[in-house]
């Protein structure tokens, strides 16, 4: 696997479809995302995108000249697993990662190639582990990073339309031990103790809450125990403003005594519709001939990790369809994809016009609210 050869600055559309190919080509199971850093950081600088992998495993390229704002764009590398056949077919371009979210970034690489005199500083960032409760790479990009002027988050939402906020995520663990019995015996058993938790708790929540912004929804990702010994993983999607608190302080109470973990736990982000970035990329869509419509999601991403600590404007783009993300049909448009390209390179330039650098300097870490 080698970077793309010849490529000029400007990058062509038969050259921006080629680099996504070439990006579906390389796994990147989450953890596994080494190969496609290596092979974009090469393709990357030979785009004029100068590029390094950071402590994280993230790849990490800059353009940009000048004192103008400071721009951060953020996609994922990794993706779930399964193969999906890479192929194209008619307008259609098919590969695990074509919509979610690899066709999202290579639409952000392709902007910043177009627009290498970025009278700032424009930084394009592939993280690692989106796809996972962690999101180690958002988490080390907001530790390593000053805090941006203006954030675009890479994710499938369609050409045409952008996302302003996402449900928080909340990870438990539930596990009972307990002294064995005979089986005969009305004592109640480990696994009778989990089920009843979870009968209980699942009670509690509107079965449609995942389909809802405004509800939190419930899922049971596993669960397994005998006799003596029973633990259940499960997984709350919260909405802005929820009492995450209070949903763990019941559920210590509702566990007697079994042991409650808090896994991860990320909080749910709602951005301004009217803050710059949103703006930008709602102009820049309108120039390509399209609609632009604001969306909200009922799952998470790295937007929620990123708004955890910076507040600054951010808003999550990508082209592809979000309902092709992990499934065995997974492919992107062609046409949407260039779509995509073109409208970020458009709100790179409304950014680069009308975007105060009001951020360059701010020490990185530094904590925000969850708000975008």
């Amino acid at each position: 696997m080698t970077a793309l050869a010849g490529v000029r600055r400007g990058i062509p559309d038969n050259d921006a479809v080629a680099l996504l190919r070439e990006m579906l080509t390389v796994p990147s199971f989450s953890f596994r995302e080494r190969p496609l850093a290596r092979y974009l950081a090469e393709a990357m600088t030979g785009l004029g995108i100068p590029a390094r992998i950071d402590a994280s495993g993230n790849v990490i390229g800059e353009v940009g000249r000048g004192a103008g704002p400071y721009v951060l764009l953020v996609g994922h590398l990794d993706t779930v697993p399964g193969t999906v056949a890479v192929r194209r077919v008619g307008d259609r371009l098919y590969g695990r990662g074509a919509a979610d979210a690899k066709g999202p970034l290579a639409a952000m690489i392709v902007a910043a190639a177009r627009y290498p005199d970025f009278p700032g500083r424009l930084v394009v960032a592939g993280a690692v582990e989106e796809e996972t409760p962690g999101s180690g790479g958002a988490v080390h990009l907001r530790r390593s990073l000053a805090r941006p002027d203006a954030v675009i988050v890479g994710e499938p939402g369609g050409w045409s339309n952008l996302v302003i906020g996402y449900k928080g995520r909340l990870d438990l663990f539930y596990r009972i031990r307990q002294p064995g019995s005979h089986p005969t015996r009305p004592t109640r058993t480990a696994v009778e103790s989990a089920a009843e938790f979870w009968g209980q708790t699942a009670a509690e929540f509107d079965p449609g809450g995942h389909s809802h912004f405004d509800q939190p929804g419930l899922t049971l990702h596993c669960m397994s125990g005998d006799m003596e010994m029973a633990e259940l993983a499960m997984c709350f999607r919260t909405p802005p403003g929820y009492d995450v608190p209070g949903l763990v302080d019941r559920l210590r109470a509702r566990a007697q005594g079994a042991d409650l973990e808090v896994v991860h736990e990320v909080g749910a982000v709602l951005a301004d519709r009217r803050n710059p970035a949103a703006r930008a990329l709602s102009a820049a869509i309108r120039r390509q001939g399209g609609t632009p419509a604001v969306k909200v999601k009922t799952a998470t991403s790295d937007m929620n990790t990123l708004a955890a600590v910076w507040r600054t404007p951010m808003v999550t783009y990508g082209p592809g369809n979000s309902h092709m993300d992990h499934t065995p049909n997974e492919h992107i448009e062609i046409r949407d994809y260039l779509s995509g390209a073109a409208v970020l390179d458009g709100a790179l330039h409304e950014l680069a016009e009308t975007l105060p650098a009001a951020g360059r300097g701010e020490t990185a870490g530094t904590t925000r609210d969850v708000t975008a």
